[in-house]
Protein backbone atom coordinates (compact mmCIF):
# COMPACT_ATOMS: atom_id res chain seq x y z
CA UNK A 1 0.00 0.00 0.00
CA UNK A 2 1.59 3.78 -0.83
CA UNK A 3 1.31 6.10 2.00
CA UNK A 4 -0.50 9.26 0.34
CA UNK A 5 -2.21 9.15 -3.23
CA UNK A 6 -0.28 11.75 -4.80
CA UNK A 7 -0.55 12.95 -8.54
CA UNK A 8 1.69 11.18 -11.22
CA UNK A 9 3.46 13.12 -13.74
CA UNK A 10 1.28 12.70 -15.98
CA UNK A 11 -1.80 13.39 -13.77
CA UNK A 12 0.23 16.66 -13.08
CA UNK A 13 0.70 17.81 -17.03
CA UNK A 14 -3.40 16.74 -17.55
CA UNK A 15 -4.33 19.00 -15.07
CA UNK A 16 -2.09 21.65 -15.61
CA UNK A 17 -3.09 21.60 -19.35
CA UNK A 18 -6.82 21.95 -18.41
CA UNK A 19 -8.15 25.78 -19.89
CA UNK A 20 -9.66 27.71 -17.43
CA UNK A 21 -12.83 29.22 -16.72
CA UNK A 22 -11.50 32.49 -16.81
CA UNK A 23 -8.14 34.10 -16.41
CA UNK A 24 -6.45 34.84 -13.27
CA UNK A 25 -6.38 38.28 -11.71
CA UNK A 26 -2.82 39.50 -11.44
CA UNK A 27 -1.84 42.36 -9.54
CA UNK A 28 1.36 44.73 -10.02
CA UNK A 29 3.63 43.77 -7.52
CA UNK A 30 6.90 45.47 -5.59
CA UNK A 31 8.31 49.06 -6.00
CA UNK A 32 8.69 51.18 -9.15
CA UNK A 33 12.80 51.39 -9.22
CA UNK A 34 12.69 47.13 -8.75
CA UNK A 35 13.93 45.78 -12.05
CA UNK A 36 11.75 42.24 -11.30
CA UNK A 37 9.45 41.63 -8.13
CA UNK A 38 7.85 38.60 -6.70
CA UNK A 39 4.68 38.04 -4.81
CA UNK A 40 3.75 34.97 -2.95
CA UNK A 41 0.46 33.96 -1.06
CA UNK A 42 1.32 34.39 2.59
CA UNK A 43 -0.16 30.77 3.10
CA UNK A 44 0.41 27.94 1.11
CA UNK A 45 -2.13 24.83 2.45
CA UNK A 46 -0.71 21.40 1.50
CA UNK A 47 -2.83 20.21 -1.68
CA UNK A 48 -4.44 23.67 -2.85
CA UNK A 49 -2.94 26.09 -5.34
CA UNK A 50 -1.66 29.36 -3.79
CA UNK A 51 -1.65 32.19 -5.86
CA UNK A 52 1.74 33.89 -6.83
CA UNK A 53 3.45 36.37 -9.75
CA UNK A 54 6.06 37.97 -11.29
CA UNK A 55 6.17 41.42 -12.56
CA UNK A 56 9.21 43.06 -14.77
CA UNK A 57 9.93 46.39 -15.38
CA UNK A 58 12.27 46.19 -17.77
CA UNK A 59 12.44 44.70 -21.39
CA UNK A 60 13.38 41.00 -21.40
CA UNK A 61 14.03 39.31 -25.32
CA UNK A 62 14.39 35.64 -24.83
CA UNK A 63 14.92 36.28 -21.33
CA UNK A 64 14.06 33.43 -18.32
CA UNK A 65 12.75 34.23 -15.42
CA UNK A 66 14.33 31.53 -12.17
CA UNK A 67 12.91 31.00 -9.26
CA UNK A 68 15.36 29.25 -6.39
CA UNK A 69 12.96 27.52 -4.31
CA UNK A 70 14.21 26.20 -0.24
CA UNK A 71 12.06 24.27 1.45
CA UNK A 72 11.75 23.53 5.12
CA UNK A 73 9.56 20.40 6.25
CA UNK A 74 9.07 18.96 3.50
CA UNK A 75 11.18 18.37 0.05
CA UNK A 76 11.76 20.27 -3.01
CA UNK A 77 10.56 17.26 -5.22
CA UNK A 78 6.93 17.48 -4.16
CA UNK A 79 6.64 21.51 -4.67
CA UNK A 80 4.57 21.91 -8.34
CA UNK A 81 4.61 25.98 -9.67
CA UNK A 82 2.80 26.97 -12.55
CA UNK A 83 2.07 30.04 -15.03
CA UNK A 84 -0.74 31.02 -16.87
CA UNK A 85 -0.25 31.37 -20.82
CA UNK A 86 -3.33 34.01 -21.41
CA UNK A 87 -2.99 33.66 -25.56
CA UNK A 88 -4.19 29.66 -24.43
CA UNK A 89 -5.88 30.08 -21.33
CA UNK A 90 -4.51 27.03 -19.94
CA UNK A 91 -2.01 26.75 -16.73
CA UNK A 92 2.03 24.81 -17.70
CA UNK A 93 4.44 23.72 -15.47
CA UNK A 94 7.21 25.13 -15.10
CA UNK A 95 11.15 23.47 -15.71
CA UNK A 96 12.07 22.35 -12.72
CA UNK A 97 15.96 21.38 -11.42
CA UNK A 98 16.84 19.76 -8.55
CA UNK A 99 19.70 21.42 -7.06
CA UNK A 100 21.17 17.63 -5.92
CA UNK A 101 20.83 14.73 -3.98
CA UNK A 102 22.57 16.48 -0.81
CA UNK A 103 20.12 19.35 -1.12
CA UNK A 104 16.43 17.46 -1.48
CA UNK A 105 15.52 21.28 0.04
CA UNK A 106 16.64 23.28 -2.48
CA UNK A 107 14.88 23.54 -6.41
CA UNK A 108 15.13 25.55 -9.27
CA UNK A 109 11.59 26.33 -11.49
CA UNK A 110 12.49 28.45 -15.04
CA UNK A 111 10.59 29.97 -17.71
CA UNK A 112 11.39 31.28 -21.15
CA UNK A 113 9.76 35.32 -20.88
CA UNK A 114 9.41 38.26 -23.98
CA UNK A 115 8.38 41.47 -22.75
CA UNK A 116 8.44 45.06 -23.63
CA UNK A 117 7.99 46.02 -20.19
CA UNK A 118 8.99 49.51 -18.22
CA UNK A 119 8.84 50.84 -14.64
CA UNK A 120 5.83 52.76 -16.59
CA UNK A 121 4.29 50.03 -18.03
CA UNK A 122 4.98 47.18 -15.85
CA UNK A 123 4.37 43.21 -17.15
CA UNK A 124 2.92 40.46 -15.05
CA UNK A 125 2.95 36.84 -14.85
CA UNK A 126 0.29 34.58 -13.22
CA UNK A 127 1.71 31.96 -11.30
CA UNK A 128 0.73 29.65 -8.96
CA UNK A 129 2.43 27.23 -6.18
CA UNK A 130 1.54 23.65 -4.75
CA UNK A 131 2.63 21.39 -2.14
CA UNK A 132 1.62 17.73 -1.96
CA UNK A 133 3.67 16.39 0.95
CA UNK A 134 3.91 18.01 4.09
CA UNK A 135 3.48 21.48 6.11
CA UNK A 136 6.78 22.99 6.74
CA UNK A 137 7.98 26.77 5.22
CA UNK A 138 8.41 27.72 1.54
CA UNK A 139 10.94 30.41 0.37
CA UNK A 140 11.49 31.88 -3.00
CA UNK A 141 13.88 33.69 -4.43
CA UNK A 142 13.23 35.46 -8.05
CA UNK A 143 15.74 36.32 -10.92
CA UNK A 144 15.26 37.14 -14.18
CA UNK A 145 18.02 36.86 -17.31
CA UNK A 146 16.91 39.72 -19.70
CA UNK A 147 19.01 38.18 -22.52
CA UNK A 148 20.69 41.18 -22.97
CA UNK A 149 23.56 39.82 -20.25
CA UNK A 150 21.87 41.45 -16.94
CA UNK A 151 20.28 39.45 -14.64
CA UNK A 152 18.11 41.44 -12.10
CA UNK A 153 17.00 39.85 -8.71
CA UNK A 154 13.97 40.23 -6.29
CA UNK A 155 13.90 40.01 -3.10
CA UNK A 156 12.42 36.38 -1.24
CA UNK A 157 9.18 35.75 -0.41
CA UNK A 158 7.80 33.46 2.17
CA UNK A 159 5.04 31.07 3.03
CA UNK A 160 3.75 29.13 5.77
CA UNK A 161 2.81 25.48 4.55
CA UNK A 162 -0.05 24.16 6.99
CA UNK A 163 -3.08 21.58 6.25
CA UNK A 164 -6.56 20.95 8.25
CA UNK A 165 -5.78 19.28 11.47
CA UNK A 166 -7.18 15.20 11.70
CA UNK A 167 -7.46 12.96 14.37
CA UNK A 168 -8.52 9.62 14.88
CA UNK A 169 -9.97 8.32 18.31
CA UNK A 170 -11.02 4.86 19.30
CA UNK A 171 -8.56 2.47 17.77
CA UNK A 172 -5.88 2.17 19.82
CA UNK A 173 -2.75 -0.06 19.50
CA UNK A 174 -3.27 -4.00 20.03
CA UNK A 175 -6.70 -3.64 18.54
CA UNK A 176 -8.34 -6.99 17.90
CA UNK A 177 -11.60 -8.00 15.74
CA UNK A 178 -13.19 -11.53 16.17
CA UNK A 179 -15.00 -13.43 13.44
CA UNK A 180 -18.72 -12.79 13.43
CA UNK A 181 -17.74 -10.62 16.68
CA UNK A 182 -19.24 -6.95 17.31
CA UNK A 183 -18.06 -4.27 15.29
CA UNK A 184 -14.99 -1.54 16.05
CA UNK A 185 -16.56 1.73 16.39
CA UNK A 186 -14.13 4.70 15.67
CA UNK A 187 -13.65 8.09 14.48
CA UNK A 188 -11.68 10.34 11.91
CA UNK A 189 -11.87 14.13 12.60
CA UNK A 190 -10.64 16.96 10.28
CA UNK A 191 -10.76 20.60 11.33
CA UNK A 192 -9.34 23.13 8.86
CA UNK A 193 -6.98 24.84 10.87
CA UNK A 194 -6.13 26.83 8.09
CA UNK A 195 -7.34 30.04 6.50
CA UNK A 196 -8.47 28.68 3.23
CA UNK A 197 -11.11 26.54 2.68
CA UNK A 198 -9.98 22.96 1.29
CA UNK A 199 -12.91 21.84 -1.78
CA UNK A 200 -13.54 18.49 -2.64
CA UNK A 201 -12.16 17.22 0.55
CA UNK A 202 -12.10 12.92 0.37
CA UNK A 203 -11.73 10.69 3.10
CA UNK A 204 -10.89 6.86 2.36
CA UNK A 205 -10.27 3.60 4.04
CA UNK A 206 -7.59 0.43 2.66
CA UNK A 207 -7.19 -2.88 4.54
CA UNK A 208 -4.35 -5.51 3.44
CA UNK A 209 -3.89 -9.04 5.19
CA UNK A 210 -2.21 -11.90 3.83
CA UNK A 211 -1.83 -15.15 5.82
CA UNK A 212 -0.67 -18.65 5.17
CA UNK A 213 -3.44 -19.74 3.54
CA UNK A 214 -5.79 -17.14 1.62
CA UNK A 215 -5.41 -12.77 1.71
CA UNK A 216 -7.89 -11.11 3.71
CA UNK A 217 -11.03 -10.40 1.05
CA UNK A 218 -13.39 -7.52 1.04
CA UNK A 219 -16.47 -9.92 1.42
CA UNK A 220 -14.12 -10.64 4.91
CA UNK A 221 -14.50 -7.21 6.54
CA UNK A 222 -17.95 -4.90 7.01
CA UNK A 223 -17.12 -1.42 6.42
CA UNK A 224 -19.88 0.91 7.78
CA UNK A 225 -20.53 4.98 8.08
CA UNK A 226 -22.72 6.51 10.25
CA UNK A 227 -24.85 9.17 8.03
CA UNK A 228 -26.92 11.69 10.05
CA UNK A 229 -30.36 11.63 9.33
CA UNK A 230 -29.95 7.88 7.63
CA UNK A 231 -28.17 6.12 9.95
CA UNK A 232 -25.04 3.21 9.62
CA UNK A 233 -24.88 2.88 5.76
CA UNK A 234 -22.58 0.16 4.52
CA UNK A 235 -19.32 1.00 2.59
CA UNK A 236 -18.03 -0.71 -0.07
CA UNK A 237 -14.74 -2.26 -0.40
CA UNK A 238 -12.83 -2.81 -3.51
CA UNK A 239 -10.26 -5.06 -4.31
CA UNK A 240 -6.93 -3.42 -5.15
CA UNK A 241 -5.59 -3.69 -9.00
CA UNK A 242 -2.20 -5.14 -8.32
CA UNK A 243 -2.02 -6.91 -5.09
CA UNK A 244 -5.05 -8.71 -2.52
CA UNK A 245 -5.40 -5.32 -0.24
CA UNK A 246 -9.29 -3.62 -0.75
CA UNK A 247 -9.80 0.34 -0.84
CA UNK A 248 -12.89 2.56 -0.18
CA UNK A 249 -13.93 5.68 -0.36
CA UNK A 250 -15.94 7.26 2.41
CA UNK A 251 -19.46 8.89 2.14
CA UNK A 252 -18.80 13.30 1.87
CA UNK A 253 -19.72 14.69 5.16
CA UNK A 254 -20.93 17.57 3.06
CA UNK A 255 -21.44 18.67 -0.49
CA UNK A 256 -20.02 22.03 0.22
CA UNK A 257 -16.09 22.92 0.81
CA UNK A 258 -14.64 22.49 4.29
CA UNK A 259 -14.56 26.11 5.36
CA UNK A 260 -11.82 28.10 7.88
CA UNK A 261 -12.37 26.69 12.00
CA UNK A 262 -15.36 23.87 10.34
CA UNK A 263 -14.60 19.96 11.08
CA UNK A 264 -15.67 17.10 9.20
CA UNK A 265 -16.60 14.71 10.58
CA UNK A 266 -16.61 10.37 10.16
CA UNK A 267 -18.12 7.79 12.26
CA UNK A 268 -16.95 4.60 11.09
CA UNK A 269 -17.44 1.10 12.52
CA UNK A 270 -15.53 -2.19 11.22
CA UNK A 271 -16.65 -5.90 11.78
CA UNK A 272 -15.33 -9.03 10.64
CA UNK A 273 -17.59 -11.75 8.95
CA UNK A 274 -16.93 -15.52 9.74
CA UNK A 275 -15.52 -16.19 6.66
CA UNK A 276 -12.37 -14.09 7.21
CA UNK A 277 -9.00 -15.61 7.29
CA UNK A 278 -6.94 -15.16 11.17
CA UNK A 279 -4.18 -12.77 10.11
CA UNK A 280 -2.75 -9.37 10.82
CA UNK A 281 -4.20 -7.23 8.74
CA UNK A 282 -2.31 -3.63 7.72
CA UNK A 283 -4.96 -1.27 7.55
CA UNK A 284 -6.02 2.78 7.58
CA UNK A 285 -7.61 5.82 6.23
CA UNK A 286 -6.77 8.89 4.24
CA UNK A 287 -7.73 12.39 3.72
CA UNK A 288 -7.26 14.66 0.98
CA UNK A 289 -8.32 17.18 -1.49
CA UNK A 290 -8.76 16.67 -5.47
CA UNK A 291 -5.72 13.99 -6.27
CA UNK A 292 -3.86 14.96 -3.09
CA UNK A 293 -3.74 13.03 0.28
CA UNK A 294 -2.68 15.62 3.26
CA UNK A 295 -3.03 12.76 5.96
CA UNK A 296 -2.31 9.48 6.26
CA UNK A 297 -2.48 6.95 9.36
CA UNK A 298 -2.52 3.34 9.85
CA UNK A 299 -4.54 1.37 11.92
CA UNK A 300 -3.66 -2.27 12.08
CA UNK A 301 -5.21 -5.01 13.56
CA UNK A 302 -5.78 -8.84 14.31
CA UNK A 303 -8.25 -11.06 13.45
CA UNK A 304 -9.13 -13.75 16.06
CA UNK A 305 -10.79 -16.78 15.58
CA UNK A 306 -13.06 -15.70 18.76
Amino acid sequence: MTSAARMTSSERMTSAGRAEAADPVVGVTGRAGEKVSYSLASEAPVGLWSSSGVTLRTPVSKGTVRLDVTTHGFSAASLMIQRYVPKTHRWVDLDQRPVGSDHPEKGTFTFPVSVAASAGRPATVALRVQDIDRPGRLTVAASVNDGHGHTYRAPARSAVVDRPTTTITGWPDGTALARGGAAKEFTLAVKNTTKRAYPALNAGYFAYGQGSGRAVEPKDLVLQQYVPGHGWQRVSLLPGGCDPGMGAQLIPTAKTPLAPGATAVYRLRLAVADSAPVVKVDAGVSVGTGDTSFFYRTLPFEIRAQ
